[in-house]
This record gives C-alpha cells, sequence and structure tokens, in this order.
C-alpha cells in the first residue's frame, strides 16, 4: 500500500471532519504546522510535522517525522545536521527547474522522508527522483492537488512515488485518497482444469482485446462463458509464421464471455471499452492491473473447450477457431487451442460466488 498522507493545514470549519474521516479511513499520516494538532492524534497514524524552524522545538517533541518547509530556500544547508536528530527528519522542497530538481534528488537520496512540492504538471521531474533514489532507504512523498494526480503519481516509473501528501478540499476525499493508495491487485488462486472435450460450433462473433499494456509470455486475462469458472486465455507474444506478434493482444474468446477486473468484479467482453480497467494474470497466479486499448469484434468460425476444474465443476470456453489462439496451462505451457486433447491440462479460475451487474453476489444462479 502506498502512504496516504492528509494535510490539516485547512480551513478550521473543515479540518475536524477531515480528520475525524482521515482516522476512520485509516489514513497513514496527518501533517499538521501546529502541536496541538498533532497532540490529539492517536498513535494508530504517524505524526506529520512540518515547520519552517530547525529540528528542535514543540513540534520535533510531538511528531513522529519532522518536515523542515524549504520550499522557499534557495539551498539545503541542513541535511547534515537534520540527518543527526533522534527524530526522524526530512525535507519539503519545490522543484520548478533544473536546480531545484537537483536540490530534491540530493534529499531523497539521503533523508529519511522527502515530501516534493511539484510546481510543473509533467511527471519527468518525479521520474528523475525516482531514478536517482532508487537504492536509497529513505522514502518519496508527493504533494498532489487532487486525486486525479494521485493516482498518477503512484504509478509513475511503474514504482511510483511511495506515497502522496493531499489537502482536502471536502469530506469524502480523504476515504477515497486512502482506496487509492489500497488500490493494488491480489493474486489469483489458479487451479489445473482438465479438457474433457473440443468441439466446432459454428460461426459467431469474437473479440480481440488489445491492451495497451505489454504482455509476458506466461500472461494473458481470465475467460469464460460462465462467471464461476474461468480460463486463462494466453496473449499474442509467441511467434507465429505469417505475422508479428502482437504483446499486446489477447485473442479472448466469444463476445458473450466474462473476463476478470480489479476488485473481484466481471466484465463482459461485449461491453468493453478503450479506458476499461482489466485484470492481468500470469501463469504463477500474479495480477496486475491494465488498460484496454481497443477492442476488436469480428465475425469468425467458433471453438467451444469443455473442461473440469475441482469437484467437477463445469468449465467453458468459446473461442476463435484457429491455431494461433493460445491458452495457459501448467508452468506457463502454451496450447494452440486447435491442437488441444481431452486430458490436457489448462489453468484457470473456479469462483465462489456467482456475478450480479459483475458483481459478487451470494444467491442461487444456475449457468449452463
Amino acid at each position: 500500500m502506498k502512504l496516504a498522507w492528509i494535510d490539516a493545514r485547512v480551513s478550521e470549519a473543515l479540518r475536524g471532519a477531515v480528520i475525524e474521516e482521515g482516522l476512520h479511513a485509516g489514513v497513514s499520516g496527518v501533517l499538521s504546522d501546529d502541536p496541538d494538532v498533532l497532540r490529539a492524534l492517536p498513535p494508530t497514524v504517524s505524526r506529520i510535522g512540518v515547520t519552517t524552524d530547525g529540528v528542535e522545538g514543540p513540534i520535533a517533541e510531538i511528531a513522529d517525522v519532522v518536515l523542515l518547509d524549504r520550499r522557499n530556500v534557495g539551498d539545503i544547508g541542513e541535511l547534515a545536521s537534520a540527518n543527526g536528530a533522534a527524530t526522524e527528519v526530512g525535507m519539503l522542497v519545490s522543484v520548478d527547474d533544473e536546480r531545484s530538481l537537483e536540490r530534491a534528488c540530493r534529499c531523497a537520496g539521503s533523508m529519511a522522508w522527502t515530501v516534493i512540492d511539484f510546481k510543473d504538471p509533467t511527471k519527468i521531474p518525479l521520474e528523475i527522483v525516482i531514478a536517482r533514489a532508487e537504492q536509497a532507504d529513505g522514502h518519496v512523498v508527493t504533494l498532489v492537488q487532487d486525486l486525479e494526480e494521485a493516482a498518477i503519481v503512484t504509478g509513475v516509473l511503474e514504482k511510483g512515488s511511495d506515497g502522496v501528501l493531499l489537502a482536502p478540499r471536502a469530506v469524502g476525499e480523504a476515504t477515497a485518497l486512502v482506496e487509492l493508495c489500497r488500490a493494488r491487485t491480489e493474486p489469483v488462486e489458479l487451479q489445473e482444469l482438465e479438457v474433457v472435450s473440443i468441439a466446432h460450433v459454428g460461426m459467431g462473433d469474437r473479440a480481440c482485446v488489445d491492451t495497451c499494456s505489454h504482455l509476458r509470455k506466461d500472461e494473458g486475462i481470465l475467460v469464460g462463458s460462465y462467471s464461476n469458472a474461468m480460463v486463462l486465455a494466453c496473449s499474442e507474444t509467441h511467434p507465429l509464421p505469417y505475422m508479428p506478434t502482437r504483446p499486446f493482444r489477447v485473442n479472448a474468446g466469444a463476445l458473450h464471455s466474462y473476463t476478470m477486473a480489479p476488485r473481484g468484479r466481471t466484465r463482459y467482453l461485449s461491453e468493453l471499452r478503450s479506458g476499461a480497467e482489466l485484470l492481468a494474470v500470469q501463469a504463477t497466479g500474479q495480477t496486475r492491473r491494465i488498460v484496454v486499448g481497443r477492442v476488436k469484434i469480428e465475425t469468425r468460425p467458433l471453438l467451444e473447450i469443455s473442461a473440469r476444474g475441482g469437484a467437477g465443476t463445469e468449465v467453458d470456453l468459446i473461442v476463435q477457431d484457429d491455431w494461433h489462439v493460445r491458452v495457459l496451462g501448467p508452468g506457463g505451457r502454451v496450447y494452440n487451442v486447435t491442437d488441444l486433447q481431452p486430458g490436457d491440462r489448462l489453468l484457470g479460475a473456479l469462483l465462489d460466488e456467482q456475478r450480479h451487474v459483475g458483481y459478487a453476489l451470494s444467491e442461487f444462479c444456475l449457468e449452463q
């Protein structure tokens, strides 16, 4: 989880509600320049004190982390002395040119905490700081203006900033910030499925899902005719004799099929649009969030793969009837769907609950 810090230096009318909401939602830290505000915080949250003075004084006596606000200082002379303080010390710095970027990199490489206020909308300076601080032990937290920017900076260079600092403008933003910082995908428990039969079922519409990511050789998306049982469909990362590889694409299945999105939701292939979120799954079960670039739905001959999971669970997948369409087996083994035989072992996921409009729901539902 990324660090979700809220800045309590908001209006007095909003401050109490924002802090109470943040504590209930589970923010990582609360920042203030008021010792009384920090003193009232419970020990379950980090107290982030910010000061324009040195590391001594009332703030340092209460805070878990003391930030020296040096956004308006041309040079950072306190680096060496601050690192010798008993309390964890960091810097709050601004970046608006090459010189200030170098100062931020120095801080990130040597301070326990570096909070950076980037003045320009480009994320290139943050990329440079993250890269320069790759081997450092400290943490980089980015000051953001809104939740949209928070979502961006947590993913810069994939690693992203270690955390974000937001001054909420309304009740609800602290909760949304915590949810955003928790938005990491959980592994999927993959199981071996035994192929029962393969059948040609005639013409129909299938969907190719073109993503905005370079998919790995043992990675694809889960697809199935039933919402509680899916097969791991392989990306087009493996060589073909008649066309170049397309590592962004999964020739997924017939348009009625389900696939998995983050947070346990299912989606129909037919409803996917540019910008939609999906869950990419590796043969190891590791997952990540990916974005759909486009979906191509075209009429093709179709092939039905019937399989059986644990406890006899029926699994069904209808795909394009062509040998370049592939599914994954244990250990990342790649199968051309037209070469499948009864008894072959595939990888898939068996879900405990049925779905209604994509969400898990405990109710009777028979899919056949």
